[in-house]
């Protein structure tokens, strides 16, 4: 069965995350597969992150509020993309 995760992301302890877990949960995102860091976008290195991405396999959903969130410029957002693939090819099918 396949997972839909919830990634959330405010830039620090001072933000409010509220908006996107209204949104996390009006699609009806499970409470413990929703993951919440309070860090800045500068890069992936976020604990909540690396988390949830252990626990992903092919054919799961990620889904966040804005494209912000996951990443703070384009060029970050595709490394990640790519870190991505490569991480589902290396665990699935080596």
């Amino acid at each position: 069965m396949n997972n839909i995760y919830g990634y959330v992301r405010v830039s620090s302890r001072d933000q409010n995350e509220d908006r996107q877990l209204i949104a996390m949960n009006e699609i009806g995102i499970e409470k413990k597969n929703i993951y919440i860091d309070k860090q800045p976008g500068k890069d992936f290195d976020r604990p909540r992150y690396k988390k949830m991405l252990k626990k992903f396999k092919p054919g799961d959903i990620l889904y966040i509020k804005s494209i912000d969130r996951l990443g703070r410029n384009y060029d970050e957002i595709l490394g990640q993309w790519r870190i991505l693939n490569i991480h589902f090819m290396q665990k699935h099918f080596t």
